[in-house]
């Protein structure tokens, strides 16, 4: 080979190196410092307890603090928007529960969409409520509620907290399907809606066995029927009201982790991963059964279809019941 021949075949060579693709940049793992998740409610509650313990674990997992920042307030808008002014990273997540679909067609305009602002990630734990009434009373079936309430319209009250919140809008449900006519007493707080059943200011009380667990145990209050679709898996021997004669009457609350819309796929699966495995352990389970909630992790999808279909059911419950929106 010439000279001329030999350069020139080493200027191909170096100009193909020159050319070839750059080997692709490794990408960051996911996580390397804190992650924040923004709780619509203050601490000591259902939702805060089951955040911060699956939070724990995931801080565990994946080596990196999760920290539960409680902003309760306006309805979960507050959280909300606190969340989502957060950069779309993964390092901000929201708890958002069944209360966020029912805030949809509840307020006159929300300074978010849920469906296009937030990006599902996965479920934490689902939970039903209960139909409790106060031991002595002569109500022991959701039958026995309905016959005195079709044979003396407007006199049965159903207790139930504020106007709007998810048992509010589940005895609203009750009253429409079961086709009674029923006063519908709200209260501001748990506690006191627990003290009003329990003197039998009202027939009965709609909330959840956290809430009503410690006066079922002393025996002054009893449950007689179950929201959800199958029976309680706290309480397994107490009928549904679907199974207690109201054909299709289901409530089923859930909380579960979003993150603002926007943030990386690769980041919803990681932490989709991560919550899977933490919900499926054994403690985890037993800590959140405590409570009466069922853990259960989905997948984004299912989350974001379960979101819909919510929005949907409680827009046509808001509107039967005539409720004004806020």
């Amino acid at each position: 080979m010439t000279l001329l021949a030999r350069i020139a075949a080493g200027c191909a060579m170096v100009f193909a190196l020159g050319a070839a693709p750059a080997p692709a940049a490794e990408q960051t793992p996911y996580p390397i410092r804190p992650v924040r998740i923004v709780v619509p409610f203050g601490p000591g509650g259902i939702a805060d307890i089951t955040v911060r313990v699956v939070a724990e674990k995931l801080t565990e997992k994946l080596g990196q603090q999760f920290i539960i920042d409680n902003q309760p307030g306006a309805g979960g808008i507050t959280a909300a928007r606190a969340a989502l002014q957060g950069a779309k990273d993964g390092y901000t997540l929201a708890l958002l529960t069944n209360g966020t679909a029912i805030s949809v067609p509840l307020f006159k305009k929300l300074p978010f969409n849920p469906v296009k602002d937030f990006a599902p990630v996965s479920s934490l734990g689902y939970f039903e409520f209960l139909f409790v009434t106060a031991a002595g009373s002569k109500y022991h079936s959701v039958q026995d509620v309905i016959a005195f309430a079709k044979g003396s319209p407007g006199a049965l009250n159903l207790g139930t907290i504020n106007v709007g919140s998810s048992q509010n809008l589940s005895a609203e449900l009750f009253k429409s399907m079961a086709g009674v006519d029923v006063t519908i007493i709200p209260y501001k707080t748990t506690p006191d809606l627990v003290i009003a059943a329990t003197r039998g200011d009202v027939d009965v009380m709609i909330d959840s066995y956290a809430s009503a667990r410690a006066m079922m145990a002393d025996r002054k209050l009893r449950a007689i029927a179950a929201s959800g679709p199958t029976r309680s898996v706290v309480l397994p021997d107490l009928v549904t009201v679907d199974e207690s004669g109201v054909k299709g009457f289901e409530v089923t609350s859930w909380n579960a982790i979003f993150a603002p819309g926007g943030t990386p796929p690769e980041v919803i699966g990681v932490l989709n991963k991560a919550i899977t495995e933490v919900v499926a352990m054994p403690d985890v389970k037993r800590k959140l059964l405590d409570l009466g909630i069922e853990a259960r992790a989905s997948t984004p999808e299912e989350l974001g279809d379960r979101l819909k279909a919510d929005i949907a059911k409680w827009t046509a419950v808001i509107e039967k019941a005539g409720i004004e929106r806020q």
